[in-house]
C-alpha cells in the first residue's frame, strides 16, 4: 500500500505552487530519523508530518521489517535498529545521487 504526503513546491510559471507528494521512501527515512532519539507516536507524527491515521501502518511496517524496536517505558516509545540506521544511510545515499 503506498502512501504519499502532499508537499508544495514552487514552479517556474507564476506564484502558484505545484503541489508533489512525498514517496514512501521518504516518510520511512523522516521516520526513522525522528526515532533515532526514542519517540512517542506523537512525536513521530509532528516531527514527519504525519497523521496517526497514516503513521500506524509506518510503524508497523518498520517494526514487523526490524528497523524500529519498540519499548514499554511511562509510554510506548519506538527507536530506530543498528538494522534502520543502515537503511537511513542507504535511503540518503540513494536520494542524494537521484536529486
Amino acid at each position: 500500500m503506498m502512501m504519499k504526503q502532499n508537499v508544495k513546491l514552487p514552479i517556474a510559471d507564476g506564484n502558484r505552487e505545484k503541489t508533489m507528494k512525498r514517496g514512501k521512501s521518504e516518510i520511512i527515512l523522516n521516520i526513522l530519523t525522528v526515532c533515532m532519539k526514542r519517540a512517542s507516536k506523537t512525536k513521530i507524527v509532528y516531527q514527519a508530518n504525519l497523521n496517526f491515521k497514516t503513521v500506524t501502518p509506518y510503524i508497523d511496517l518498520l517494526s514487523e521489517k526490524g528497523l524500529l524496536n519498540t519499548k514499554q517505558e511511562a509510554r510506548i516509545v519506538y527507536e530506530t535498529t543498528p538494522q534502520g540506521i543502515e537503511v537511513m544511510k542507504n535511503l540518503r545515499q540513494l536520494s542524494h545521487e537521484l536529486l
